[in-house]
C-alpha cells in the first residue's frame, strides 16, 4: 500500500523547531511535549488517560513494529495530543496484530511527526524542562505557530481529570468479559471473592481494573467528583485511587472527599500515581512539578538495598519535606532523583505508590501490591474495624 508523506514542523515554546514528515495532510495540535524512554508499549501509551493534553516523544528509534491489536488499549480512546518519532515502521508484524500502526494513525487522525532527531529533542527537554509545543502540517511558518502556541494552557494548574473520568458509575465486570477475556492471569480468582472495591476514576487504565478483577473482587468505578456521602452509601471494603492526568493540586473535589474518608473511616485505601498524589495532598502534604517527569519502564524504586524496577508516568511528585513523619512513612524512593515513590500510614490502612504496579507496559516487580491490598482489606474485615 502506498502512503503519502507531507512536510511538517514541530515547534517548542522556547522557539526551538524541528522539521520532519507526517502522514496527515492538514494537521495541527498543541500540548505539553514530553518523552517516554520505554522500548515498547506505544499502543498502551497512546490510549493511557494519564497522557491527556500531552504530545509524546518516543525515544526508541522506531515504533510500530508490532502493529495494533484488540487487547492492549488502556481506555476506549486515544488520549495523546500527538506523537513524535525518529522512524515509523511501515510493515507491522506480530501474531496478535490486527491493524498496521500506519493505518491506525491515519484512520484515527492522530497528529504525528517523524524523521526528526528524537535523541537531540529529548536532551533539550531534559536540559530546559518539558514545555508546550505544537506539531503542524497545516502551517509551516514558525511565526504563525508561535503566536498560536502561546495561547495553549500550561500543565501546571490544569484540571484534566474532568476530561477523562467516567461520567457515571459502572461495574468493571460489565467490561471485563468484552475486553479482557483473553487474559489468563496466574492468580487465585477466589482470593478476593466477595470483596467490594470501589475505584475513584481520575483517569484509570483498564489494566488496573483487570488485575483487581483477576483476584475475584467486585469493582465499581465511580466518577472523580463522587462525594464522601455517596461513597459511604456503597459501603466498600476497600478504595482504589486511580492514575490520571494534569496537576493534582487543583483536584480539590477529590482531595476533599479523600480527606473525609481518612478522617471518618478506616476503609483501606490504595493510591496509584495521581491517586498517590491526591492521597498525600489529603494527608496535608504538597506536590510540585518535576523538570521533565518520569515516563518509562525501567525506573528503579526502593530503599535500603531493596529495589524494584517500575513503570512510571508522571510529571508531578509529592514534596518529601511536606510529609508528616509522625504518621507517614516513606517506603520507596525514585532512585534516579530521590523523589518520593511510595508511602504508608502508620495509623490507618492506607498506602500509595508513584508508579504503576499493573505495569502495562513494563516490568511486574510491583504486581504483588494488588494482593497486598486485598490482604489488607481481609485483615480489617476480620477484626471488624470498620
Amino acid at each position: 500500500m502506498t502512503y503519502h508523506l507531507y512536510p511538517a514542523i514541530m515547534l517548542l515554546q522556547d522557539g526551538k523547531s524541528y522539521k520532519g514528515w507526517t502522514l496527515l495532510k492538514s494537521m495541527i495540535t498543541f500540548g505539553e511535549v514530553v518523552f517516554n524512554t520505554g522500548m515498547t508499549g506505544y499502543q498502551e501509551i497512546m490510549t493511557d488517560p494519564s497522557y491527556e493534553g500531552q504530545i509524546m516523544t518516543f525515544t526508541y528509534p522506531e515504533i510500530g513494529n508490532t502493529g495494533i491489536n484488540n487487547e492492549d488499549n488502556e481506555s476506549k480512546k486515544i488520549h495523546v495530543k500527538g506523537i513524535i518519532a525518529k522512524n515509523f515502521c511501515f510493515h507491522s508484524s506480530n501474531w496478535r496484530h490486527k491493524q498496521s500502526f500506519i493505518n491506525y494513525i491515519i484512520i484515527n487522525n492522530i497528529p504525528n511527526i517523524f524523521g526528526i532527531d528524537t535523541r537531540e529533542l529529548t536532551k533539550h527537554l531534559r536540559n530546559t524542562g518539558v514545555m508546550n509545543g505544537c506539531i503542524s502540517s497545516k502551517y509551516l511558518n514558525s511565526n504563525v505557530l508561535y503566536s498560536k502556541l502561546h495561547k495553549t494552557p500550561v500543565m501546571q494548574g490544569s484540571d484534566l481529570v474532568k476530561k477523562v473520568t467516567t461520567l457515571k458509575k459502572y461495574t468493571f465486570s460489565d467490561y471485563f468479559n468484552q475486553y479482557y477475556c483473553h487474559l489468563k492471569y496466574k492468580t487465585d480468582s477466589a482470593f478476593g471473592y466477595g470483596l467490594k472495591v470501589i475505584l475513584i476514576d481520575f483517569g484509570v487504565k483498564y489494566q488496573i481494573l483487570s488485575r483487581l478483577s483477576s483476584y475475584g473482587c467486585s469493582i465499581d468505578v465511580l466518577p472523580a467528583d463522587t462525594t464522601y456521602e455517596e461513597i459511604k452509601l456503597h459501603n466498600p471494603d476497600g478504595i482504589i485511587l486511580s492514575n490520571g492526568p494534569g496537576d493534582p493540586s487543583v483536584i480539590q473535589y477529590g482531595i476533599k472527599t479523600i480527606k473525609k474518608i481518612i478522617e471518618f473511616t478506616n476503609i483501606p485505601i490504595f493510591g496509584i500515581c495521581m491517586g498517590h498524589q491526591i492521597l498525600n495532598l489529603a494527608l496535608g502534604a504538597e506536590t510540585f512539578k518535576l523538570r521533565f517527569g518520569h515516563r518509562g519502564l525501567n525506573h528503579p524504586s526502593g530503599m535500603k538495598q531493596k529495589i524494584e524496577v517500575t513503570s512510571q508516568n508522571h510529571g508531578f511528585a509529592v514534596q518529601k519535606q511536606s510529609l508528616y513523619p509522625n504518621y507517614i512513612y516513606i517506603t520507596h524512593l525514585n532512585l534516579n532523583d530521590l523523589t518520593v515513590a511510595a508511602i504508608f500510614h502508620n495509623k490507618k490502612p492506607i498506602f500509595s505508590v508513584q508508579y504503576h504496579p499493573e505495569a502495562s507496559p513494563g516490568p511486574h516487580d510491583s504486581d504483588y501490591l494488588f494482593k497486598y491490598f486485598i490482604n489488607l482489606i481481609k485483615k480489617f474485615k476480620k477484626y471488624n474495624n470498620y
